[in-house]
Formats: structure tokens, C-alpha cells, sequence
């Protein structure tokens, strides 16, 4: 696992396991949608985000990470809560304790609304735009990879105020994680004038160049991944 020197923390992220939308083949994305408790996982998902917890467990103890160190941060949309509070169960901590903590900055990227409960056939349109100008939004009120950068930065921003020395657990989705990996791992091999503390360098590798690699970290449901 790479060392982030510019991070107090260690993160792992997850995306949520297969969600009922992820069944249906559709896209849901804003938080008005999200967050309803039909569009939670599918069973499938369960078992995915079942999974997930155990591996995070084994990887915390590979790592002699003392429980009471983990910190668990999701979106609050019901896909992510709910693979939040699986890994919460089989690690053994209450979900609504402290170690737990629901981020708004971690939710789905908002596509716009003409791609809101469309087919999932549309995402090639989107991320096609990504590679050719990951400054520009979808459509009007959509976000671009910039926007989500952005808030990305905050929620990790965040995060490294309100802990230190733990081991952080981020669950998200697609699109948000594959752009928080793409900007931590530039940053990190970022080296310029004093390199700077994390908002510095991220906004140093904030460029087009960058941004438009996103797809590269693409995650598939339910995936564990180790980023710093």
C-alpha cells in the first residue's frame, strides 16, 4: 500500500455492493432519488458488501489496526448506507456510533437531470465528455469531474481535521471514487515548489490532462480497494 506523506490517515475505499438500480440498469444519481430506500442493494449487493467487511476486517488485522482506530465515512444515499452498515455488522461496531459517520461531499456525481432514471446505456455519452473535457458539465446542473473533485476535497479536507492516525473506510461509488484516486495518486507523486499539504497539491494536479484519466481507477460493485 503506498504511503501518503501529505495524509494523517490511511484510507481504503469500497464501492457500495450491486444495488437494485445497479439491477435495473438505471441511473440514479440525484439525492432526491438516492437516498430512497428502494433504490438500496440487491441481495447480490449484500453478499458483495458481506464480503467486503470480511476482507477489511483481515486486511485491519494484517495491518495490526486495533478496531477502535477504524473509522467508517458513506454517502447518504441508501445504496451506500446500507453497504455501510453490513461492513459496520460484520466488524462488530454500533452504526450509529461515533465511528460512524454519514459525508453529504460522498455522494453519487450528479449527471444532470435529463440523465436522472435513464437507461445505464448512457454513462459511455458522459464519461466520452470526461475524457475530452473533464471541465465541462454533462449537461446544465450536472456535474463535471472538476465539481466533484472539488467537494471531494472538502470531504477528505474533512476528515483529516476531525481524525488522526486512524484507518478510514470510505464507501462511495463509481465515478466519485475513480476520480478521488486519480487526483490522490497525482498528488502524491506531485513535486513542486515545497510540494505543499493536501488542498495545495490537489489543486496542482487539478488539470485536464489528469482529470480526463479517471476511467483508469474504475471499480466494480462491492470492490475493496487499499488507496493510501
Amino acid at each position: 500500500m503506498a504511503t501518503f506523506s501529505f495524509l494523517r490517515n490511511r484510507y481504503w475505499i469500497l464501492r457500495h455492493g450491486k444495488s437494485i438500480p445497479n439491477e435495473k440498469g438505471l441511473i440514479v444519481a440525484s439525492m432526491e432519488n438516492g437516498t430512497l430506500s428502494e433504490f438500496r442493494l440487491a441481495s447480490e449487493g449484500v453478499t458483495q458488501a458481506q464480503l467486503a467487511g470480511e476482507s477489511f476486517l483481515k486486511e485491519l488485522k494484517e495491518n495490526k489496526v486495533p478496531l477502535e482506530n477504524v473509522r467508517i465515512c458513506y454517502s447518504p444515499f441508501s445504496r451506500t448506507r446500507h453497504t455501510a452498515k453490513v461492513v459496520v455488522s460484520v466488524l462488530n461496531l454500533p452504526f450509529e456510533g461515533p465511528q460512524c459517520k454519514v459525508v453529504e461531499e460522498l455522494r453519487e456525481r450528479f449527471f444532470g437531470p435529463s440523465f436522472e432514471l435513464q437507461s445505464h446505456d448512457r454513462y459511455p455519452e458522459i464519461w466520452d465528455l470526461d475524457a475530452k473535457n473533464p471541465f465541462m458539465q454533462p449537461e446544465e446542473g450536472g456535474e463535471s469531474v472538476a465539481d466533484v473533485v472539488s467537494r471531494l476535497a472538502t470531504a477528505i479536507a474533512t476528515m483529516e481535521a476531525e481524525f488522526h492516525g486512524c484507518s478510514v473506510l470510505i464507501v462511495s461509488h463509481g465515478d466519485p471514487l475513480q476520480i478521488l484516486q486519480t487526483v490522490l495518486h497525482s498528488a502524491n507523486q506531485h513535486t513542486g515548489s515545497g510540494d505543499g499539504d493536501f488542498m495545495s497539491r490537489l489543486q496542482a494536479v487539478k488539470t485536464s490532462s489528469i482529470l480526463s484519466q479517471h476511467r483508469k481507477f474504475a471499480l466494480s460493485t462491492g470492490e475493496l480497494r487499499p488507496i493510501s
